[in-house]
């Protein structure tokens, strides 16, 4: 007996810029020089706080730290999609994103020092603070999108983690509920080939993790996640797509995690090194280096230049960091619940923290 075929899905793949810097001007998306130059700069501050992060880790300055080395052009080719009144949902690993938000460096290091003073967003930023618990944070950011959509904003919202997040049961929860009511919310999965030891080929048969959004009736997409530029575009297409009230988009940048799980991890005991060194290859820093110098943008004097502003900027910012006071020892107890429990009132009393 022939069987019909309901319907059928096709995984689309975006690269705009390859590893060698060749670029597609067709799919480029309409940026000037100075706005190319721009990004550079960025994607240079992003990996110098990164850089004096792990250095200062190794000094017993800040806590355990998540490195995103590898990771810069899926985190600000996706912040840079959107705009100041959409909600970002991040998860631990986003310190790229706070940042090409404008998100102060120095309340990013103090948050690293173990002060969640520092995740206490500025005064009209829309972002949430770093999720550490793996995937929890997804439902919130589909709850959130669909309130929008009920109050009529023309905002979304943008949720970021990892394959290993897209492995948990809120990761299917979120993407369902957002495609049962066209909540305007894009997952943005970064695929970094590692959910700490456990590699990508452990936790899903699947070719792609993009395809599992046709499951819920949402688009997906597969992007190039080492190529900026085509992390920008699909974002944007989708955030375009999400505020004219289309719904949600999964998106899955295919990248990878250069450096440990955390400065906790040591990946050399699960990783291969020749895997570790043809991926360094890739990178994303690397490759914009080679697209701005086929634009005739790029030379080492003007690099050099912008690496010892970016060093400037990023010292400073640890001076600010290290500066401020530190928190009071009964903020702990003060602000578990929204309003104290006589047992609390009680503990302040004996601690001799009470005001």
């Amino acid at each position: 007996m022939p069987k019909d075929v309901i319907e059928r899905f096709e995984l689309e793949f975006l690269q705009i810029i390859n590893e060698q810097g060749v670029f597609d001007s067709a799919l480029l998306p309409p940026f000037k020089d100075p706005d190319f130059k721009k990004i550079f700069e960025t994607m240079v501050l992003v990996r110098t706080f990164n850089q004096r992060a792990l250095s200062l880790q190794r000094e017993g300055r800040i806590g355990t730290y998540a490195s995103i080395l590898g990771q810069e052009a899926s985190q600000i080719g996706s912040a840079l999609a959107l705009e100041d009144g959409d909600w970002i949902f991040p998860s631990f690993r986003e310190s790229g994103v706070f940042i090409s938000r404008g998100y102060p460096m120095w309340m990013l290091y103090r948050y690293w020092m173990g002060d969640e003073r520092g995740m206490k967003a500025p005064e009209g930023m829309n972002i949430f603070p770093m999720s550490v618990p793996v995937g929890t944070h997804l439902p919130h950011a589909t709850g959130a999108a669909f309130a929008m959509k009920h109050r009529g904003d023309k905002k979304v919202a943008a949720v970021y983690f990892g394959d290993g997040g897209s492995s948990r049961g809120d990761f299917h929860e979120a993407l369902n509920l957002a495609g049962v009511f066209k909540a305007p919310v894009i997952f943005l999965l970064q695929n970094n080939q590692w959910a700490i030891s456990v590699p990508r080929a452990r936790q899903s048969a699947a070719k792609t993790l993009a395809q599992r959004a046709f499951g819920y009736g949402v688009p997906g997409i597969q992007v190039d996640g080492n190529d900026l530029m085509a992390v920008y575009s699909a974002t944007k297409e989708a955030v375009d797509r999400a505020r004219r009230g289309d719904g949600p988009t999964l998106i899955e940048c295919y990248t990878y995690r250069l450096d440990d799980h955390t400065t906790s991890d040591d990946a050399s005991r699960y990783r291969n090194k020749e895997d570790v060194e043809e991926w360094r290859k890739k990178e994303p820093m690397i490759r914009f280096r080679l697209f701005l110098e086929k634009k005739g943008l790029w030379t080492k004097e003007y690099e050099e230049d912008v690496l010892r502003k970016a060093l400037e900027a990023v010292d400073r910012e640890i001076e600010a960091a290290e500066k401020y006071p530190a928190p009071d020892p009964a903020d702990i107890i003060r602000y578990t619940n929204s309003e104290l429990t006589q047992t609390q009132k009680r503990e302040l009393e004996e601690l001799g923290w009470e005001k």
